[in-house]
C-alpha cells in the first residue's frame, strides 16, 4: 500500500494532546475505495474511531483497537500514519483540549456482528467523497479527499 503523508492543521500550541486513529477501508463495488465513518456517542457527528494512548501499544494498535472497540472491524492497520488533523474536543468541562490525530489506515478484512460499542454509534460504509461531506472537522475532509491506498 503506497500512502502519502498528510498533515491538515499542523500542532500550534505545546498544550496539544495526542490521538491516534484507524481509517478503515476496502474494495467495495466497481474497484471503489471506500471508508467507515462512525457517529460520535455524544454530539452524533460523523468521525473515525480515534482514542487516547494505551500505554505498552504502539500507535497504529492503538488505532486499531479503536476500531474493533467503535467499529467492530479488524484488518491490516498500516505502521505508518497516511496523514494527521487537528480538532478541537471539549472536555466534560466545556473547556476545549487542542488535539492533534494521527491517522493509521485499516485494510478492514473481518466485521464482527458483535462489539464492545455497537449500541452506541452507527457505522457505515462510504466513498471518499461521501465521508468527507459527512464529517465536520475540515482537516479530516481534506485527508479523506486525499486518501488513495491503491496508488503505485
Amino acid at each position: 500500500m503506497n500512502v502519502h503523508r498528510l498533515i491538515a492543521d499542523p500542532p500550534q500550541a505545546a498544550e496539544r494532546k495526542t490521538q491516534f486513529a484507524a481509517l478503515p477501508w476496502r474494495v467495495g463495488d466497481g474497484d471503489r475505495v471506500e471508508v467507515m465513518p462512525m457517529t460520535s456517542r455524544e454530539t452524533r457527528r460523523w468521525v473515525i474511531a480515534k482514542g487516547w494512548p494505551i500505554k505498552g501499544l504502539a500507535p497504529n494498535m492503538t488505532a486499531s483497537r479503536e476500531a474493533y472497540e467503535e467499529a467492530g472491524v479488524e484488518g491490516y492497520v498500516s505502521m505508518n500514519a497516511v496523514g494527521s488533523y487537528a480538532y478541537d474536543k471539549r472536555k466534560p468541562s466545556g473547556r476545549l483540549q487542542a488535539v492533534q490525530v494521527e491517522v493509521y489506515p485499516l485494510q478492514v478484512t473481518v466485521q464482527h456482528p458483535d462489539w464492545p460499542e455497537q449500541f452506541q454509534r452507527e457505522k457505515l460504509w462510504l466513498s471518499l467523497q461521501e465521508a468527507a461531506a459527512r464529517v465536520d472537522e475540515p482537516g479530516l475532509k481534506t485527508l479523506l479527499a486525499a486518501f488513495s491506498p491503491l496508488s503505485a
